[in-house]
């Protein structure tokens, strides 16, 4: 069986292979009694996901120190469609180079606090990457996830009703109430291009605030936590 002392490193930093070995010596050597966690589940140790390290974060104010650079166990991705919504880590869904890299929470250089998701290559090593482990259950039901696509059909019915009610009306109310209705018929076309430019610009400075996504909207998912 391999030590931990066997793995040390000298170096600042990490890259992945090291952060494997790591994991997998304390998972063979993880006894649940030490931490008198129950025995009906089960337990193994990782790096925290995006949501566990945010939830410390506001708990415990788990923080990170500036220049640094925290691994975490989901993988790549530029928005939260496809997320799991139990906390468990999000697994990388596609082919290329950022296969091998990891999520991670980066500080600010001189800022204390102020930090920023960010990535890791885990195929080479990288000064100043630093990891935290925890201790989870091992969640076995099917996840639920956020889903892969937005409601199209919804978003644009929602569209076309601001920007006739904000856009295209007052376009012909206004000429109507100054006793020009005359041009409201006569000038129809005009006034209803008019209505829709405004409408659509009105939707880069406001619209509704769309209702939260619940975990009972979320979609079933085949991902495990193993």
């Amino acid at each position: 069986m391999v030590e931990i002392s066997q793995i040390k490193s000298d170096k600042h930093g990490l890259d992945g292979n090291l952060l494997e070995k790591i994991c997998s010596v304390m998972n063979q050597n993880f006894d649940p009694d030490d931490f008198e966690l129950p025995k009906d589940s089960g337990w193994h140790i990782r790096c925290p996901s995006e949501a566990e390290w945010k939830c410390a974060h506001e708990e415990i104010e788990l923080n990170l120190n500036p220049r640094k650079i925290e691994i975490l166990a989901d993988g790549v991705s530029n928005n939260y469609r496809g997320a799991m919504m139990d906390g468990r880590p999000r697994v990388f869904r596609g082919l290329g180079p950022m296969a091998k890299h990891r999520a991670a929470i980066e500080t600010h250089p001189t800022q204390d606090g102020v930090t920023a998701l960010s990535s890791a290559p885990m195929d080479r090593y990288v000064e100043g990457l630093v990891a935290r482990l925890v201790i989870t259950p091992i969640r076995s039901p099917e996840a639920k996830i956020v889903p892969d696509n937005a409601d199209l059909a919804a978003n644009i019915r929602g569209e076309l009703f601001w920007t006739f009610l904000l856009g295209v009306i007052p376009s012909f109310v206004i000429p109507i109430a100054r006793g020009m209705g005359s041009y409201a018929i006569e000038g129809w076309a005009n006034l209803l291009f008019g209505g829709l430019c405004a409408g659509f610009v009105t939707g880069a400075i406001w619209r509704p605030r769309r209702p939260t996504f619940s975990y009972e909207d979320g979609e079933d998912s085949l991902i495990t936590d193993g």
